[in-house]
């Protein structure tokens, strides 16, 4: 993600068809209790549900520009983590309409942000079970504790979704919380005349009776803060990487001519990175180029990142889409984890501006470490959960990941750049993971590194 100023950061027809035969999963002899609410991040105690593992999302979801109204359904294969009498699931503000558990009217309690499903028969733990979640409203606008807009957010000409860290929630139902990832398709329908935009790769579009569906297919695992949807006047083009990874670029028509050069660039770019980092995570890619003032920041949407105008420079169309690699392949454990996010991307937009700006690494190293903002706290200890995004994840994680380099060497470093995203690829990882991983690769030990440059209070003497 990048935020701000520096760049800082119809429906119904078709829902009875996803009324589902029963599957073998909920049984009368089971005796299960809730799933807990909440996974106990460090920051968002509430995000997430506990007893189950969601495999797939199928959404199918309606939206109309000129009222600002979505329909919904939330198909939600999943499979139980023990014996279950109930699940809760994240969703803010749409109200839901009915559900069913493998095609059994469930009950539905709502409470805040969180919708509870309570199936007719208890479900027993291993069991795989699918729910059916109905649901029709307004989309909402999400403010994240730093203060940014997240969430289902209005633009000049349809609109667009963005997740990071909460805002999913605000458009479909679902286990909002990085280390529950899944696959996705996504049913998108919209007036002609609009395109509909989310991750992963489209098939055809149909237009009928003045509306356009276009299904789009995420096949490796996501977590859902990753998830997008962009409504708009599109100009959509095509191509494909030097390794055949198909790319789908959509820029806002009023900004297409000024953006198509770079956009061009994204397959280039992606080959650059793989060099680096290994072979491309995804089989898709891809930007969506939004008005300047759709949103504030950028966001690295997994296969597609949001970018408005105003950001989209080279600098940070590498930072969103290295982190492809770091940040959505390798997604972060917690949300204590975002400088393993955060840290990567910076440090690819150093090694962008070595090579292509003649900019050695070590002067962005220079000019990060003259930067106050980046000591405030230990990139791997955000004091609050408004300081996820803050300076330090991105510029002292960057510094971290330097200063690993200096220790152990460029081949080794480099090493462990693509090591990291294989070991992981389409999981999730924690800090204690990476040093670990890093002093078991290299056969060093770090602790001084890490005590001083991960965790340190204040800044050290200039190495």
């Amino acid at each position: 993600m990048i935020h701000g100023t520096r760049a800082r950061r119809l429906v119904r027809a078709g829902l009875a068809a996803l009324l589902l035969v029963p599957a073998a999963g909920c049984s009368g002899g089971v005796t299960g209790t809730p799933g807990a609410a909440g996974l106990r991040d460090p920051y968002f105690p509430r995000l997430g549900n506990g007893g189950y593992d969601v495999r797939h999302y199928a959404l199918t979801v309606a939206y109309d520009p000129a009222t600002g109204r979505l329909d919904g359904a939330a198909e939600i294969t999943a499979r139980a983590t023990q014996d279950l009498s109930a699940f809760r699931l994240d969703l803010a503000g749409l109200t839901v309409e009915g559900a069913t558990v493998d095609g059994e009217p469930a009950s539905v309690q709502r409470a805040g942000n969180e919708v509870t499903l309570r199936p007719r028969a208890d479900i027993e733990d291993g069991a795989a079970f699918r729910a059916v979640v109905r649901y029709t409203g307004s989309p909402r606008t999400i403010t994240d504790p730093d203060g940014s807009e997240e969430g289902w957010l209005r633009t000049a000409d349809g609109a667009v979704a963005l997740g990071q860290p909460t805002g999913s929630m605000a458009w479909f139902p679902g286990n909002h919380h990085p280390s529950d990832k899944a696959t996705y398709t996504v049913t998108l329908t919209v007036p002609a005349g609009y395109r509909a935009v989310t991750n992963g790769q489209p098939g055809r579009a149909v237009t009928r009776d003045g509306r356009t569906t276009t299904t789009w297919r995420t096949t490796e695992p996501m977590a859902s803060y990753l998830a997008t949807v962009a409504v708009g006047r599109f100009d959509v083009t095509t191509a494909r990487t030097a390794a055949g990874v198909p790319v789908v670029t959509a820029t806002d028509r009023t900004v297409t001519r000024r953006a198509a050069p770079l956009a061009a660039r994204v397959p280039e770019l992606l080959d650059w990175l793989a060099e680096r980092f290994g072979p491309y995570p995804f089989s898709s890619a891809g930007v969506v180029v939004e008005r300047a003032g759709d949103a504030a920041y950028a966001l690295e949407t997994q296969t597609r990142p949001v970018v408005p105008e105003d950001l989209f420079t080279p600098g940070i169309l590498v930072h969103e889409l290295a982190h492809q690699w770091y940040g959505d392949s390798v997604s972060p454990a917690t949300w204590r984890d975002m400088w393993l996010n955060e840290g990567f991307a910076q440090y690819a937009e150093w090694l962008y501006a070595e090579d292509f700006e003649g900019t050695p690494v070590r002067d962005s190293f220079d000019a990060a470490f003259a930067d106050e903002d980046n000591w405030a706290f230990p990139p791997a200890e955000p004091p609050t959960a408004a300081d996820i995004s803050g300076p330090p994840v991105y510029g002292r994680g960057a510094m971290v990941l330097h200063q690993v380099r200096r220790a152990v060497g460029d081949v080794a470093f480099f090493a462990l750049l693509r090591g990291w995203a294989a070991e992981h690829r389409h999981g999730t990882a924690s800090t204690d993971d990476f040093t670990a991983y890093v002093e078991e690769e290299t056969g060093r030990d770090l602790t001084a590194l890490w005590d001083t440059w991960l965790y340190g209070e204040g800044r050290p003497a200039a190495p």
